[in-house]
């Protein structure tokens, strides 16, 4: 993949950006002043003078911490928070260089009334069963009585005493407004909505395919990128390594540590998995033909740990799909270093788009990050969403195939990009599990 020319913008300088005259921030959710529960609901709208008009809002939490940023004049979203006193700034910046602020101060407490869905994601696809998990809050001194699950209106499916639930839902193919409800002891209750829509088939996981075999490993170098055939990992210009079944950091008894370095300033590695079809390390060779052209949904869902991804030019995760002589590429990285966001590749254009979502891995923790993506009835990639820790961003893009003659199956790729020293760094990647049908 191509590198970028990145350029880095300080935060600190955008803080103290000059404000035009006339420029406004009006923040609607939450009020100033007001006690909240832990997940926050902002609501605001920008103006300004300049006449190329508002570029981007963005939250920060605390100073420095700029935790959503979004290209528009108005932004929704909800942030989680701690317990605790917040001096929360929204800040709008135009299209001339100016920017403005709006402070707003809430008190988080987990004394509000509140339901917490963390199964399922908002507005994502998934399979039968949907698997639910939830907690639930209260003023009430007496404690929260129950929780339940409506699939419809006035449809209960399910209801559990306490103030937590945990349970799988077997639903038919479709799309459901759910509503997971809590109802306290004082006579009160409070809900949280989730759109989901349920494939018409669960799909097959292959699971930890970090840990599996057939992994292969490319070093791609400037100016071109492609896969150098020369190379080695030990180099020269680029060195790399990975090892299987680490036991020391990792979630299921066996990671996988990725290493890179070199001399070679912006050079990458890339590590790639037939999954299907030619190639397989899965025992799905598709001799026939018949499996890969019937796959339409995919799902990469990962873990990953560093201690020190901050020197890292970006992390990349990617499916492949490739049958009749066209190629699906669905291209996503955390572009780490400077920007902070998400990009997507488009195949046609063979470039990186951004996509204004920011991506702020966590260092020395556990990272979760979960890729859906669909091959449309007409043949058309189509990039559905971005969660990470918890935060889904849902894009529904599309974009072209490229001709790609000769291949088929479907692969998985992960890859880490180096910086302008080619400074080492290590990731540690687990319970890397790939869903399809």
């Amino acid at each position: 993949m191509n590198k970028h020319a990145l350029i880095c913008i300080s935060i600190i300088l955008c803080v103290l950006a000059t404000v035009p005259a006339f420029a406004s921030v009006s923040v609607s959710s939450p009020g100033n002043g007001s006690t909240v529960g832990s997940s926050v609901k902002f609501v605001a709208t920008a103006g300004t003078s300049c006449s190329k008009g508002v570029a981007s809002m963005g939250i920060y939490p605390a100073p420095y911490q700029l935790a959503y940023v979004v290209g528009a004049a108005s932004l929704n979203t909800s942030l989680n928070f701690n317990p605790g006193t917040y001096n929360v700034v929204v800040q709008e910046w135009d299209n001339c260089g100016g920017s403005t602020t709006a402070t707003v101060k809430i008190y988080v407490t987990t004394s509000q009334a509140g339901v917490y869905v963390t199964s399922p994601a908002n507005n994502t696809t998934i399979g039968s069963p949907a698997h639910f998990v939830a907690t639930a809050t209260t003023g009430c001194s007496l404690g929260v009585a129950s929780m339940g699950i409506y699939t419809g209106p006035n449809q209960l499916a399910y209801v559990v005493n306490g103030a937590s639930l945990d349970t799988n839902l077997n639903l038919s193919a479709g799309t459901y407004n759910t509503t997971v409800e809590e109802w306290d002891k004082c006579g009160g209750a409070s809900t949280k909505p989730v759109t989901i829509t349920v494939a018409s088939s669960a799909g097959k996981t292959l699971y930890n395919v970090h840990s599996s075999g057939g992994w292969r490993s490319y070093a791609q170098q400037p100016p071109n990128y492609s896969d150098c055939s020369t190379c080695t990992p030990s180099g020269p210009g680029t060195t790399w390594a990975m090892y299987q079944f680490n036991k020391s950091i990792t979630l299921s008894g066996n990671s996988t540590q990725f290493n890179i370095g070199g001399t070679q300033a912006y050079t990458d590695v890339l590590w790639n998995n037939h999954l299907i079809g030619d190639l397989s390390s899965q025992g799905l060779p598709d001799s026939s033909h018949t499996l890969v052209p019937t796959l339409h949904n995919f799902t990469y869902d990962v873990y990953f740990y560093s201690s020190n991804l901050n020197v890292s030019e970006a992390l990349e995760f990617d499916i492949n799909q490739f049958f009749n002589g066209m190629g699906f590429t669905w291209g996503t990285e955390c572009r780490v270093e400077g920007v902070h966001v998400w990009d997507v590749w488009d195949d046609i254009h063979y470039k990186w788009v951004s996509t204004g979502i920011p991506c702020y891995p966590n260092l020395n923790a556990w990272n979760h990050l979960t890729l859906q993506v669909s091959r449309t009835s007409n043949n058309q990639l189509l990039y559905k969403s971005i969660t990470l820790n918890g935060q889904t961003h849902t894009l529904n893009w599309t974009y072209a195939p490229f001709s790609a003659p000769g291949w088929w199956g479907i692969t998985v790729n992960y890859q880490m990009d180096g910086d302008y020293k080619q400074t080492p760094y290590r990731v540690y990647v687990d319970k890397l599990n790939f869903t399809y049908n």
